[in-house]
């Protein structure tokens, strides 16, 4: 869909960027913003060391690096933010900074560009807030409230759709918003549930369930995003509309998430609860006829087979993307079923 094209992918060294390099470099240039790079998930992804793909390091914030970034691009992709709950909890300030004055600066840096072919913009299915069950593109947002740091990064977020939309409408920039529901696969790395369990299975660990396990999600494969996120890239119709990328079918609570990786993974490890002390989302659940509609996108990657792709790849890594969880002894290894689907 997407051929001889130069596409700038900010904050790409992280793990929805590199899924998407890889999937890029063999017939496009691909260039990607972002702080550093060693050890992220774009350095041990296929696009590392790639003669199509060019790094730049910079921040977000620097305006300069901003306008030396873009010159020359016919697709910008902008991932870069502060993500991560405990990251988002810590730095709240520069949550709200990074999110909002990045997003504007990208902006500013291609409004008097007119042969763009699109501008996508990375928002967050927390714009929902607590409960999203079946949660269309046209549903109200719902923020938390003010004393409460998780929200610092949905509000961010929804401002910066507010400021994506202005520049379509005002300055016909081709722009499209994409929200997230739970993305996961191989390149993930950081802290996040489906790696903690994986990794906890690996090595026959306890597996930590937050709360009491009954929060509800809607697992996505990278391979499924990526095919949403090329078509909102490519497809014409997509200019000037949002979308909710996800896998409805993937639905199950935190608890059963936890019991289906034992599952599949054949492990011995057994499911502890821990209390939080921050909120949060109850119902995560994504409702994507807009996307069905005018991108002609339906997932198709089933749940077992991407948990169990996604251990392989973990099981094949683990040295490098999590040290500390190399299994204990060879007889603690716990074998990763190889998938026929």
């Amino acid at each position: 869909m997407i051929q001889d094209k130069s596409v700038l992918i900010t904050g790409g060294a992280g793990f929805i960027g590199a899924a998407l390099a890889e999937r890029l470099i063999d017939h496009n240039r691909v260039r990607v913003l972002d702080l550093g790079f060693e050890g992220s998930s774009l350095s041990f992804s296929r696009a590392w060391g790639h003669p199509n793909v060019t790094l730049l390091e910079g921040d977000i914030l620097d305006k300069d690096r901003i306008s030396e970034a873009v010159e020359g691009v016919d697709i910008v992709v902008h991932l870069a933010a502060v993500v991560g709950v405990k990251n988002v909890l810590q730095r709240g300030r520069d949550t709200i900074e990074i999110n909002f004055i990045g997003t504007s600066n990208l902006l500013r840096a291609l409004e008097h560009r007119r042969d763009l072919g699109r501008v996508v913009y990375f928002s967050t299915s927390e714009v929902f807030g607590m409960n999203s069950f079946r949660a269309g593109e046209e549903t109200a947002a719902s923020i938390g409230p003010v004393s409460e740091a998780r929200w610092t990064y949905s509000i961010a977020k929804l401002a910066g759709e507010h400021l994506v939309h202005t520049y379509h409408r005002e300055l016909g920039m081709p722009t499209a918003i994409v929200r997230p529901f739970n993305v996961f696969g191989p390149l993930r790395l950081g802290d996040h549930a489906m790696l903690r369990f994986i990794l906890a299975a690996l090595r026959g660990d306890d597996l930590e369930v937050h709360g009491d396990g009954t929060q509800i999600r809607s697992w996505c494969y990278i391979d499924d995003f990526v095919d949403g996120l090329l078509k909102v890239m490519s497809v014409p119709a997509a200019a000037g509309e949002t979308f909710n990328i996800g896998n409805p079918r993937n639905t199950l609570t935190i608890y059963e998430l936890a019991k289906r990786v034992i599952r599949l993974l054949d492990s011995p490890s057994k499911i502890q609860f821990q209390e939080i002390d921050f909120s949060d989302i109850d119902v995560r659940v994504p409702r994507m006829r807009k996307a069905a509609e005018l991108l002609g996108f339906r997932p198709q990657v089933e749940l077992d087979e991407a948990i169990l792709k996604t251990a392989a790849w973990y099981r094949d890594n683990i040295r490098i993307v999590a040290p500390d969880a190399v299994p204990k002894s060879a007889t603690s290894t716990v074998a990763v079923p190889v998938s026929t689907a």
